[in-house]
């Protein structure tokens, strides 16, 4: 159903893959937008439960995109270094592919915690607590995950062996 990546020795283990999902603080999310125009955002995200999270308001062209269509593309760029001298980049980054859906309950709760606990750990317990169960006025949105690949430069390829 998903394509291989073409190339194929580029392919980052999933356990590294994961780790940079970990790691991120940003991501694209890619969807489809108005009149079948493509629309991609940048966001803070979780990866949690081996789903991706983020926050949105209630109302907005990326609530009504999903709603019209919950197949999303999600990337994230964890490195990218310019070789000017080599006119290429060094590179590693991850794109996954899913569906996106409002969650609710436990769900929500768990993933909100996930995210509050990425974001502001360093928080006292008590106010991270008021936040995640005060917080009505945003949509938790996961993406359940259907394939993801993470890739780096053949550069990185090369320097393990």
């Amino acid at each position: 159903m998903f394509r291989e990546m073409r190339r194929g020795k580029q392919l980052l283990l999933m356990e590294d893959t994961v780790a940079i999902m970990g790691r991120c603080t940003n991501g694209i999310l890619a969807c489809l937008g108005d009149e079948d125009y493509p629309y991609a955002v940048p966001l803070s995200y979780v990866y949690f439960n081996n789903k991706i999270y983020f926050h949105s308001a209630k109302a907005g062209h990326k609530i009504d995109a999903i709603t019209k269509n919950p197949k999303v593309s999600f990337s994230v760029i964890d490195e990218d270094t310019i070789a000017s001298e080599k006119y290429t980049t060094y590179f590693r980054s991850v794109i996954a592919l899913g569906k996106a859906r409002i969650v609710e309950g436990d769900e929500r709760l768990e993933a909100f915690e996930a995210f509050v606990e990425k974001y502001s750990g360093d928080q006292p317990e008590e106010t991270k607590h008021k936040e995640i169960t005060g917080c009505a006025q945003a949509y938790i949105i996961a993406i359940d995950v259907e394939h993801i690949t993470g890739k780096e430069a053949i550069e990185y390829v090369n320097a393990k062996r």
